[in-house]
């Protein structure tokens, strides 16, 4: 839904054309079937890949930087099936704004929800570390359902306000709290008595590339947001790694692994490059379900 959002609002920066994209588009788009929303994706696919090349050259630059050793026929294999996930995505993703709590527990299942529940038997908040791997937006809308704590996820703000109010309302329907990421602090100050499970997106490229940490992430010199290591050491929740299997067309399954139970044991570095290995490892295994288009290494490490 994000990528659409922040792909449409290009074109629809004042409410009023936003709101007939919206309404005349979207939402009708929204109520149609599964079986007619994947015609709408296979027809996304070939207009993508074969006629527009939308964003081609960035997934094909990152594709082959992040696996020098693979041939041009695999980075072309691995790009073609990432549109087809992607098209997908994109249908998925306006599904959300009409679906239904029992379908999205019907397309989304929790593998071990057990693990982060141990913590709120403990009275631990929880910080949950991912990346934009699978299907995160229907993620947002199911996470809430499968854990005992108040779920809050961090997000940037979308330029358009009519797309910034309706992504936020989708999201937040069925009990996820969205927050500004310009609000973090604040809100772990404000719930300090109550235990909340905060998402954090790892694999975003950082704003402010000083605060950044940085490591090599698929094969590259790559600066990562040091937020999650921050607030994991300030607050002391443990840090669970999130992982979204696909299984197949609408239908996933979500998999919690404990990374770190004890951050206050922790060295400098030692839980970014923790959830940034996790998220590798899954990229390596499944290349074509992680965001490509993304330009993720638009920043250079610095010399000193």
């Amino acid at each position: 839904m994000l990528v659409l959002f922040r792909y449409s609002q290009q074109f629809t920066m004042r409410e009023l054309p936003g709101k007939i994209l919206y309404y005349l588009v979207i939402l009708p788009v929204s109520l149609l079937p599964y079986f007619f929303l994947y015609r709408i994706s296979d027809f996304l696919f070939f207009l993508f890949y074969f006629v527009l090349g939308y964003r081609k050259k960035v997934v094909i630059g990152n594709i082959k930087r992040s696996f020098p050793d693979k041939t041009e026929v695999e980075h072309n294999r691995i790009a073609k099936a990432f549109y087809r996930h992607f098209a997908d995505l994109i249908v998925e993703s306006l599904k959300v704004f009409t679906i239904s709590k029992k379908e999205v527990g019907e397309r989304m299942k929790f593998v071990n929800p057990e693990l982060i529940n141990r913590y709120f038997a403990e009275g631990k908040s929880v910080i949950l570390a991912g990346g934009h791997f699978n299907n995160w937006e229907l993620f947002a809308v199911a996470i809430d359902q499968a854990v005992k704590h108040q779920s809050i996820a961090i997000y940037k703000p979308l330029t358009n306000k009519f797309f910034d109010r309706k992504m936020r309302a989708t999201r937040s329907k069925y009990g996820l709290e969205m927050i500004s990421i310009k609000d973090v602090k604040p809100v772990f100050e404000k719930n300090k008595s109550t235990l909340t499970l905060t998402i954090f997106g790892t694999d975003q490229s950082p704003g402010k590339v000083k605060n950044a940490y940085w490591t090599r992430f698929l094969n590259q010199d790559t600066a990562v947001l040091y937020g999650t290591e921050k607030y994991a050491k300030e607050y002391n929740c443990p840090v669970v790694f999130c992982c979204i299997h696909k299984i197949c067309r609408g239908h996933y399954s979500i998999e919690f692994r404990d990374l770190i139970p004890d951050p206050s044991k922790t060295v400098y570095g030692e839980i970014t490059e923790a959830h940034t290995k996790m998220l590798e490892q899954d990229i390596l295994r499944n290349p074509e379900f992680w965001l490509w288009s993304h330009r993720r290494w638009k920043h250079k490490k610095p010399l000193e």
